[in-house]
């Protein structure tokens, strides 16, 4: 199959053609790893290849809805029995999947072709994917800059045209941050709608949601029909939505209500571009028929981001146990950023992390009351274009720091001059609006509507539209996407080259 070829089609339309026997899985599979050759040494999106199982398995009898389509998995979480997961660590080398995850078995069972694990930060932190153990992953959009994290390998690898979708998760923005930077339709699923099982029984304390990014809205609504529900163990038995994704998306909204906000909820610098997407959103909704206003539910964003940051660093030192006791690596084995983390994790009281983690509830109380009077939330994915490759290292003086938690006690320090206020604020400053609908659970996802310079003269790089929906909000968020995007396609708009 020609490439451009390839390219023209989402996973819906492949698989359609499987189907018919106007092309073979095996086909599909080689032209995938053919553009993956052309463009992977610049993009670097794969952090454990899986050739030989996907050859094997494209030349044998196939079913399912997307029955011969690659596809790849996130190295995070989607485990493949027999296949190593590093979750972008040098520590994790070894770490062999005894079993394959729900997530991955129900790609299996519908007839998806795995052939590898797409790069990821270490133990899946960061909105950059930049490792010690694989190298920089880059944008295709602008190979300069970052495709975002922690599900940067998979945006890579979709906008770069190797696959129309792949896995991912979303634990504080990590579908929709790399959704916006990279030009994709990110959805993230509502708590629980997808289990984590068997290995774990939910991911970040029910902040996470495993899914994928994908080009197409109808290939994320048939994915949503493919994986939700739970598995045997799950934590949360929640059924599938009342309404199918593949139906949400056949018939359009009824004209909604929309509050819109552009301000960023912790004070911080909201780039021009960024906001633009929301306002453009907003422009093209109201000609749709929808009416959009400026309003944002009474939470404090700043108590917010600092619950987030306990939780955040409440999950460091767990995985770094976990690897060390997996493959018995030092601490040197881990990057400077995740060892400072790590120790800043450990110097938080158990008390503290309760009561942090119990004001959940009033963030959820909050936006279901703002939900009352509208039926979506519309505000910037992002605060800033993509970041340079390395613009996010530690500078100098952050090093010395990183390096001077090692020292007993002084962690317990920095935790009572309330420098850690500063951090979550400095922290989430290019990306300030994505943890409110992991903090509440709520589904939420980045629609591609703008596309915007990010400095001048250079050449125009996405930005993403979010919206937030009530729990169980999944199929009215799609019919919004199916819409948006019959009214302002996306689909062939892809990166340069």
């Amino acid at each position: 199959m020609r490439y451009d070829e390839y390219a023209a089609h989402d996973a819906t339309a492949l698989a359609a053609l499987v189907a018919r026997g106007e092309v073979t899985a095996a086909d599909l599979l080689e032209t995938a790893l053919a553009r993956l050759d052309a463009v992977g040494g610049v993009l670097n999106p794969i952090a454990v290849p899986m050739v030989e199982i996907a050859r094997a398995r494209a030349a044998g009898p196939l079913a399912g809805p997307f029955a011969g389509v690659p596809f790849l998995l996130k190295d995070w979480g989607q485990d493949y029995a027999g296949v190593g997961d590093t979750g972008g660590s040098r520590a994790r080398r070894g770490i062999v999947a005894a079993r394959h995850s729900t997530y991955t078995q129900r790609c299996l069972d519908a007839g998806l072709v795995i052939f590898g694990r797409t790069t990821t930060p270490e133990l899946a932190l960061l909105a950059t994917t930049e490792t010690a153990l694989h190298g920089p992953t880059r944008n295709p959009w602008s190979p300069g800059r970052t495709p975002g994290g922690s599900s940067g390998g998979a945006a890579a690898a979709v906008a770069g045209g190797i696959v129309p979708m792949a896995g991912a998760s979303d634990g504080g923005g990590s579908i929709r941050i790399p959704a916006s930077y990279c030009g994709l339709f990110g959805f993230r699923p509502g708590r629980g709608l997808i289990p984590h099982g068997p290995q774990a029984a939910e991911g970040w304390e029910g902040a996470s949601s495993e899914f994928v990014l994908t080009r197409s809205v109808r290939d994320a609504a048939a994915m949503l029909d493919i994986l939700a529900g739970p598995d045997a163990g799950a934590p949360y038995p929640l059924a599938r939505p009342a309404v199918s994704g593949m139906v949400a998306i056949a018939r359009p909204p009824a004209r909604l209500r929309i509050g819109m906000m552009t301000e960023s909820p912790i004070g911080s610098p909201v780039d021009a571009e960024a906001a633009a997407a929301v306002t453009i959103a907003a422009g093209l909704l109201e000609r749709l028929g929808h009416h959009v206003e400026p309003a944002a539910p009474a939470i404090d964003g700043r108590l917010l981001a600092r619950c987030f940051l306990d939780l955040y660093l409440g999950q460091v030192p767990a995985d770094i146990a976990r690897a060390r006791a997996q493959t018995g690596a030092g601490m040197g084995a881990f990057e400077l950023t995740t060892r400072g983390l790590g120790r800043l994790g450990r110097a938080l009281p158990a008390g503290d992390y309760v009561a942090s983690r119990r004001l959940w509830n009033e963030f959820g109380r909050a936006l279901a009351a703002f939900f009352e009077g509208y039926d979506l939330l519309l505000l910037p994915t992002v605060a800033a274009p993509p970041p340079r490759i390395g613009a996010l290292d530690p500078p100098f003086g952050q090093r010395l720091a990183l390096h001077a938690l090692a020292i007993p006690g002084f962690a317990a320090m920095v935790r009572r001059t309330g420098l850690l206020e500063t951090l979550s604020r400095e922290n989430l400053t290019l990306v300030p609006f994505t943890q409110l609908s992991n903090m509440t659970g709520t589904p939420s996802m980045s629609v591609p509507l703008h596309w915007g310079a990010p400095a001048p003269g250079e050449a125009a790089v996405p930005f993403g539209a979010q919206f937030v929906g009530p729990i169980g909000g999944e199929p009215l968020l799609l019919a919004l996407a199916a819409e948006l995007e019959s009214a302002a396609p996306w689909f062939d708009r892809r990166p340069p080259g």
